[in-house]
């Protein structure tokens, strides 16, 4: 009897603890959800830096956009592991394209005065935007003065220095020489009226060269016989590395001067600069939304024109590519190239190779 009643009384004490076990439910988990994400609470995976489609780099025909599109694939393959595409391209091609469906990805050096209607048409679609710029500046023409000159001269950066030094500018018959850039380039008529703004007409004969060969060959002559010359150039160009040159400081930019001074007819020309050509890195929409750490680092990713003119030298040598010479940016420039992917500069100042 006794045993019989301690059966019971355990019975009745391991009822609640089945009863408690059977009322237990499990809950399935979210659809699309792992088991284990829903146990632990483990966040999906964060998306690809490069987002989830193959990114398309324009590669333009001229020499530094080319330069340009191959340094950004190696750049972007290594740091932000990209499926990338460098296909060719041409400024009206590339940005009708981009507007339309947003392909190609990326145009490095679009000139977007020279397509004004085509990339106010993009920009319209709400399918491409501007993420930054290629250079680290922005005004691409100037007048330049060879550093042997300078040195023996340091006043004649300046517009005060080139009127007190004119003579030794010419060939002995107390006038300074000019190097212009060829009569029908618009330059020329704005390089005309910036002489007489400056005081410098009746100091400087313009000299205006029949085409770009010409151009050139003059500088290089000239800087062959060591002599004194101020001329007229752009960047990023090979010639301003191959042979050294300093540009002289002309006054700020004035939009309503130098609109004066691209008129033939400029009755009272004044002193300014040249303006800042509108040149961007091209953007689709979609990667602002799909890879913004890409589209961040097109916003850093600005190229000094000193480093590029230094690129375009090395790629008029015998056996360079633009290929070889993007793969030795990469590899031997990394004090310009680490802000745009997001590292701390080092801690040396950046120097270019010398001259060759």
């Amino acid at each position: 009897m006794l045993v019989r009643l301690l059966l019971v009384l355990v019975f009745m004490a391991m009822a609640p603890l089945s009863l408690a076990q059977d009322s237990v439910q499990t809950l399935e988990p979210p659809a699309g959800v792992a088991p284990s994400e829903a146990i632990v609470g483990v966040p999906p995976a964060p998306p690809p830096p490069c987002g989830t489609q193959q990114l398309a780099i324009a590669r333009m025909s001229w020499p530094s956009a080319a330069l340009l599109a191959e340094i950004h694939s190696r750049l972007l393959t290594a740091s932000y592991l990209c499926n990338i595409a460098v296909q060719d391209g041409d400024l009206a091609q590339t940005g009708s394209s981009m507007g339309a469906n947003g392909q190609p990805a990326v145009a490095p050096e679009m000139w977007i005065a020279r397509v004004a209607d085509i990339w106010n048409a993009a920009m319209k679609s709400q399918n491409v935007r501007q993420a930054g710029t290629p250079y680290a500046e922005t005004v691409f023409e100037g007048w330049f003065v060879p550093d042997y000159a300078a040195a023996q001269w340091p006043e004649i950066t300046t517009i005060d220095g080139l009127k007190a030094h004119a003579a030794e500018f010419g060939d002995g018959n107390g006038r300074g020489k000019f190097i212009s850039c060829p009569v029908d380039w618009g330059c020329a008529v704005i390089n005309r009226n910036m002489l007489k703004a400056y005081g410098l007409d009746q100091m400087f004969d313009i000299v205006e060269p029949a085409n770009r060969f010409e151009l050139d060959t003059l500088i290089a002559a000239a800087v062959g016989r060591r002599e004194p010359i101020l001329f007229y150039y752009w960047q990023p160009n090979a010639v301003l590395a191959q042979f050294a040159f300093k540009p002289v400081t002309l006054a700020a930019y004035d939009r309503d001067a130098f609109l004066c001074l691209g008129k033939v007819s400029c009755a009272s020309p004044m002193p300014t600069g040249f303006a800042a050509d509108p040149v961007v890195i091209a953007v689709a929409e979609w990667v602002f939304l799909d890879a913004p750490q890409v589209a961040s680092y097109f916003g850093r990713a600005k190229m000094p024109f000193a480093e590029m003119n230094w690129m375009l030298q090395q790629l008029g040598q015998d056996g360079e590519t633009v290929e070889s010479v993007a793969d030795r940016f990469v590899a031997e420039r990394s004090e310009i190239w680490r802000p745009w992917v997001g590292l701390p500069p080092l801690q040396r100042p950046v120097e270019l190779p010398p001259a060759q």
